[in-house]
């Protein structure tokens, strides 16, 4: 909503912020099926529009408090309905994923971008490095990997959503030992060349951008950088 705003009113935007709250406050919510207001102060916000045209009785004595009690029931009544709907569509295109001791699995690791942007490194798309063989099921979710000497300073346990089975084509997948992971499976990856470059107008400011391959990824997930950026 504050994008649209900004958009919408250009350089004056934070003069609407108050405009903008008042829509989002009152913006129905589904998953309530009430606006937030309506939640927070167990009443609807009338504009100065409708300011008198209804003036709703208030509530007195034990009715004042009971009324947010009732409503708080309410609300978490209609959130765990909101929850139980979402999680039985996310239900449908879940598998669940299991492997036997013995079994091969690729473990997920996360590049980072060789270069700095606002004082951190930027994040690439997920790959995956082995395969390591399993060799034992620690929880129900969790298991032992029998990783290489090289990443002795990571903990051999993880959670399955970090596992991949092990298939033929690893077209797509890192051998270990052309990465240096550190303890939180991160590691850095370097820019190979520039592919092109370009110039991107950003209101008054013209922005000079290169096209980068990087050293373990195909070209097709070569990425946009400021010129500035890689000089430094």
């Amino acid at each position: 909503m504050l994008r649209a705003c900004v958009m919408d009113f250009g350089g004056q935007w934070d003069q609407f912020l108050p405009l903008a709250e008042f829509a989002y406050n009152n913006s129905y919510r589904s998953s309530i099926q009430m606006a937030s207001f309506e939640a927070l102060y167990s009443r609807r916000c009338r504009s100065l529009v409708g300011w008198f045209e209804s003036i709703e009785p208030r509530s007195r004595g034990t009715d004042l408090l009971q009324e947010p009690l009732n409503q708080v029931r309410v609300i978490q009544d209609r959130l765990r309905t909101a929850q139980s709907r979402h999680q039985s569509y996310a239900d449908r295109r879940r598998r669940p994923l299991k492997f036997s001791v013995g079994d091969r699995v690729f473990l997920r690791v996360s590049p980072m971008k060789g270069v700095m942007r606002f004082g951190r490194r930027g994040k690439l798309s997920p790959r995956y490095i082995g395969p390591f063989e399993i060799l034992r099921t620690v929880g129900e979710v969790t298991y032992e990997l029998a990783l290489p000497p090289a990443f002795s300073a990571i903990h051999p346990v993880f959670h399955v959503s970090m596992l991949r089975r092990y298939v033929r084509d690893e077209s797509h997948v890192l051998q270990y030992d052309a990465v240096e992971l550190d303890d939180r499976l991160t590691f850095v990856e370097e820019p190979v060349d520039i592919l092109a470059r370009d110039v991107r107008k950003l209101r008054s400011r013209a922005i000079h951008v290169v096209k980068v391959r990087w050293r373990h990824r195909p070209i097709e997930e070569a990425t946009w950088e400021t010129e500035q950026e890689m000089r430094e």
